[in-house]
């Protein structure tokens, strides 16, 4: 039975259909990636199912249970987090006080223990803070965690934001282009890291990736986007192999980025 299951899903804005009646399922402890050219709705999608957007029709079901009928601030607590294309980290915040931000879904204190600073917060953020640094550890971030993200290098940034949306101990992680900006070799490093992480926390991807030499190498499942609809979908050699997918997207040589 798929973890997450996406039934028909349209989203209209006015006139422009950014997606088109969208079906597809992740497996439990698959690595499944979204491809195609911007525009095709892949990030849409993503907003979709973290609760951004309302879908014009469709149905979103995540173990079992239906993700549309969920406020949105119950998205993580249901076990879903993402990182965005676009850093959203706070610069001015040490590195694990980024990742903790993550945690505040597994927060226990309430609003009154937290202004007051009753011992409950304390020890909370102690339990809090102790798990932001084993994800730092994890990543390989040990080194940066008191430092401000303001000036850190920009693989660094993704690192922690992969961190931080784990912070919440999610089921699903969904990655927005995290290979974007980074060296050949930071790509390389990258996709070994989702896969380990795969492994080691028992996770579900959804990915968006350009890097099809990543997403080829690292995906067990592989679903292409064009203009919002469906074109292909398969494991990777059969998505590599699709006359389709080679003429729109990935030319005569799947690897090439």
């Amino acid at each position: 039975m798929a973890l997450l299951e996406v039934n028909d899903v349209s989203v209209r804005f006015g006139g422009l259909v950014a997606l088109d009646a969208l079906n597809f399922g992740i497996e439990p402890d698959h690595i499944c990636a979204l491809i195609g050219p911007n525009g095709a709705g892949k990030t849409t999608m993503f907003n979709v199912i973290s609760r951004l957007y309302l879908p014009t029709g469709g149905k979103v079901t995540f173990a079992g249970h239906d993700l549309l009928a969920m406020p949105p601030h119950r998205i993580a607590q249901a076990g879903v987090a993402r990182t965005f294309q676009n850093l959203a980290l706070v610069p001015g915040l040490s590195v694990v006080e980024n990742v903790m931000i993550g945690a505040h879904t597994e927060a226990r204190g309430g609003f009154t223990a937290s202004m007051l600073r009753l011992p409950p917060v304390r020890s909370e953020e102690k339990r809090l803070r102790a798990e932001a640094m084993s994800l730092l550890d994890r990543l390989g971030l040990t080194a940066h965690a008191e430092r401000p993200c303001a000036g850190l290098p920009y693989g660094t940034l993704k690192r922690i934001e992969i961190a931080r949306a784990m912070a919440s101990g999610p089921r699903l992680l969904m990655l927005d282009e995290p290979a974007a900006g980074l060296t050949h070799g930071e790509v390389d490093e990258l996709g070994e890291l989702i896969r380990q992480l795969r492994i080691d926390y028992d996770l579900t991807v959804l990915l968006i990736e350009h890097h099809m030499s990543m997403v080829m190498s690292i995906s067990d499942y592989v679903v292409v986007l064009d203009v919002g609809r469906k074109i292909s979908e398969g494991t990777p050699q059969e998505v590599r192999n699709d006359p389709n997918v080679i003429a729109a997207y990935l030319g005569t040589t799947a690897g090439e980025n």
